[in-house]
C-alpha cells in the first residue's frame, strides 16, 4: 500500500473548504505603521488624542498645527506667535519663482493642485526655506555651549571661518531692504512679547553683529525667513519641521495667485519677447553633420 508521507495540510488535504489563513503576526510584533498623529473609528477622530468634534469651533488653525507638530496643546501666547509666525510672510507677488512658475503651470494645466504643486517645489535653498538658517542656529549654539569662550568672541571665530571658506551666513541678506527688515523685528518683537525668545536666537544675533560690523557689510539684514527659522527653533520645531510652516505660511498667497490666473485664462504663458537674449547664430548642418562623421544621404 502507497503512503503519503507529505504532512496533511489544510492546503492539500482533500476537502478542505480553502487555503489557510495566513499566519496572523504575534501581538508585540512591531506593525508596518505606526503613528501617533491621528486615529480614525468608524465614528470619531482623534487628533494626538483628542476628539477632533471637541477641537472644532474651540482651536484657532495655528494651534491646532501646534498640537499635530509638537504633540501637545499649545499655550495661548505660544498659538499667538505661531500664527504671527504664519502670517508674517503670506506673499512675495511676482518676485517670488515659485509663484511665478505656479501661474505658469496653471496657464499650461488649469488646475490648482498641480500648480500648487509647483508652488510648493520652488521652496529651497535660495528662497523661503528656513532649515538651513534653524540648522545653523542649533549647531552654532551647540558650539558655544560646549566652548566656554564668551559669545561675541566665538562669533567673531565663526565669521571668519565662514569667510575664509567663502560660506554664507543662512538668513541674512535681502534684495530690497537694508539695515533693517521690518518684517523680521516685528516678529522678533512678537516672539520676545510671548516668551519664546531665547538663547539660541540670542547667540545667531551676536554672529550677525559680528558679521555687520565687517566693512562693507554694515546694511545687511537679517531677514523675514532667517527670524522666522530663529523663532521657531525656540519654539521647539525641527529644522525640517520649519520648512513646512514656511510653506503653510505662504500656501494661501499662492492660492490666490493660482485663481487670479485661472480666472483671467490666459493660455501658455510664454518668455515675453524682449526680455530675453538669444544666439543669434546660425550655422550650416550639413556641413557639421558631415564633419561630425555622418555620411552624407
Amino acid at each position: 500500500m502507497h503512503v503519503n508521507s507529505a504532512p496533511q495540510t489544510g492546503a492539500n488535504t482533500s476537502g478542505a473548504a480553502g487555503p489557510a489563513a495566513p499566519a496572523q503576526p504575534a501581538a508585540d510584533t512591531p506593525k508596518y505603521w505606526s503613528t501617533s498623529v491621528s486615529r480614525v473609528t468608524p465614528s470619531k477622530v482623534y487628533i494626538r488624542g483628542y476628539d477632533l468634534e471637541d477641537m472644532i469651533g474651540h482651536v484657532p488653525f495655528a494651534a491646532s498645527t501646534f498640537l499635530l507638530l509638537r504633540g501637545r496643546l499649545p499655550s495661548p501666547a505660544e498659538a499667538g506667535i505661531l500664527d504671527t509666525v504664519l502670517s508674517a510672510i503670506l506673499d512675495y507677488s511676482l518676485q517670488k519663482s515659485g509663484t511665478v512658475a505656479a501661474r505658469y503651470v496653471a496657464s499650461a494645466n488649469p488646475n490648482m493642485a498641480a500648480a500648487l504643486a509647483t508652488g510648493v517645489l520652488g521652496v529651497g535653498k535660495n528662497t523661503m526655506d528656513p532649515a538651513d538658517t534653524a540648522r545653523f542656529c542649533v549647531d552654532a549654539y551647540a558650539r558655544y555651549e560646549a566652548s566656554g569662550k564668551a559669545p561675541e568672541v566665538l562669533a567673531t571665530e565663526i565669521v571668519e571661518e565662514l569667510r575664509a571658506t567663502k560660506q554664507r551666513i543662512p538668513g541674512l541678506g535681502h534684495p530690497a531692504f537694508r539695515y533693517v527688515d521690518p518684517r523680521a523685528q516685528k516678529l522678533r518683537a512678537q516672539a520676545v512679547a510671548a516668551g519664546v525668545w531665547g538663547p539660541r536666537a540670542e547667540f545667531f544675533e551676536e554672529i550677525f553683529r559680528a558679521f555687520t560690523r565687517l566693512p562693507g557689510k554694515e546694511s545687511i539684514v537679517l531677514n523675514d525667513i532667517g527670524m522666522m527659522a530663529l523663532v521657531l527653533v525656540e519654539m521647539g520645531f525641527t529644522p525640517d519641521e520649519t520648512t513646512g510652516l514656511a510653506i503653510l505660511s505662504t500656501l494661501p498667497g499662492v492660492v490666490a495667485h493660482v485663481a487670479e490666473e485661472l480666472r483671467q485664462g490666459r493660455p501658455i504663458r510664454t518668455v515675453p519677447e524682449g526680455s530675453a537674449e538669444y544666439d543669434l547664430s546660425e550655422k550650416n548642418f550639413k556641413k557639421d553633420w558631415s564633419d561630425a562623421g555622418w555620411a552624407a544621404e
